[in-house]
């Protein structure tokens, strides 16, 4: 099963998300846009995983991430990757104790690892998946509009991360929660 390993989002930072893609999508760019309640910060990406692996990934998660403690952070500002000048996938960024954030995925990252999962080629780039561009329509509003960038911001406090199974239908992702990880203080 297609599975990642993430921080989800509470209600208040979902709200805050929910209005800044609605101003990103008044531009009226060709954008897919990602469901609200499906956006999370994702620490790592394990592609296919046979479900017997599930509870041994989970204890080996708990382990490794024992010495970790809740902490806080905030959805930041926009942007694009790769760039502003060719823009894929549409952001937002977070702010906060981002330090403890990549102490988290590193020790998430040595986990998954040390079970065999392959390493990530580029380095940790903490951010939302707000959309992916499709094509050009009305992209230099859409450009402008990130540049401007939000006043929104809200906070969240991380104090766990689970382990997802991702199911792709054509209305998009269906993410199901298969383990639950407590950071504990």
């Amino acid at each position: 099963m297609r599975t990642f390993i993430a921080i989800p989002l509470p209600e208040a930072a979902r709200s805050t998300l929910s209005q800044m893609r609605h101003t990103l999508e008044a531009t009226g760019a060709d954008v897919r846009w990602t469901a609200v309640p499906s956006i999370h910060l994702t620490l790592k990406f394990l592609g296919e995983v046979e479900p017997a692996l599930i509870p041994r990934l989970s204890e080996v998660l708990k382990a490794a991430t024992a010495g970790e403690s809740p902490f806080s952070l905030a959805l930041g500002g926009l942007g694009a990757f790769p760039n502003l000048r060719n823009p894929r996938v549409i952001w937002c960024g977070v702010e906060g104790e981002t330090e403890r954030l990549r102490s988290l995925q590193n020790k998430v990252e040595g986990a998954c690892s040390g079970m065999g999962f392959p390493g990530e080629d580029r380095g940790f780039s903490p951010h939302l998946t707000l959309g992916r561009v499709r094509g050009s329509r009305k992209l230099p509003r859409l450009i402008d509009c990130i540049r401007i960038g939000s006043p929104l911001r809200a906070g969240l406090r991380v104090e766990q991360f689970h382990v997802y199974q991702s199911t792709l239908t054509p209305a998009g992702a269906i993410y199901n929660v298969l383990e639950r990880i407590d950071l504990v203080p």
